[in-house]
């Protein structure tokens, strides 16, 4: 019954993303291994996830929360290495009333991944369905140490099954999150952002 109801709905979806990347994939000079392609839509969706926690979360209350819980965590340190007891339940009682200020703004941060993880996961869904799926990155050595690949190796064969995977090689997966997290980081260095992720 469901695949009847969603089955059509999954088509139009698919059809739409088809329309936004196809194009994409056709820019990349090796449409069989897409490099590219991937590089350039890990860049479209940090830029949506980033605009999105530039212009949801209050920033200069965050950095300002922050800045306060760090101050309060170190004048506790030095009270305590005093040992001024009186002092130690001051800064005590500072923080307890902080954790309200912090709780409220965690919840503010989960705003921006509220809106975009839908689209975010219909992308992912997208790009496991296309020919992206089949992309393989064949890294230097010690890049592929540093991060750290035979371990994703080891969890990718328990998850699928005893895949066999190809030596200094990565899928789409993984060269995903490297190109997002480096896009990510140059985007928020643009648009401003003090902190990192």
């Amino acid at each position: 019954m469901f695949d009847a109801i969603l089955g059509p709905i999954w088509n139009v979806i698919f059809q739409g993303l088809n329309t936004i990347f196809n194009p994409i994939l056709a820019l990349d000079p090796n449409p069989q291994n897409p490099a590219l392609a991937v590089l350039i839509i890990a860049f479209i969706v940090s830029l949506i996830t980033t605009i999105a926690n530039k212009y949801m979360v209050d920033q200069d209350a965050l950095n300002e929360q922050q800045a306060k819980m760090k101050d309060l965590n170190k004048r506790l340190r030095d009270a305590q290495k005093r040992g001024d007891g009186k002092e130690v339940s001051k800064i005590q009682a500072e923080q307890m009333a902080a954790m309200g200020d912090q709780t409220a703004m965690m919840t503010n941060q989960f705003k921006p991944v509220i809106v975009t993880m839908v689209p975010i996961l219909l992308i992912f869904w997208w790009m496991r369905s296309s020919a992206i799926h089949n992309l393989v990155i064949i890294l230097p050595k010690t890049v592929y140490w540093v991060i750290l690949t035979p371990l994703w190796h080891a969890l990718g064969s328990f998850w699928l099954g005893g895949k066999a995977t190809i030596p200094y090689g990565i899928g789409w997966l993984l060269w995903y999150f490297i190109c997002t997290f480096s896009m990510s980081q140059i985007i928020r260095k643009y648009l401003g952002f003090k902190e990192g992720f």
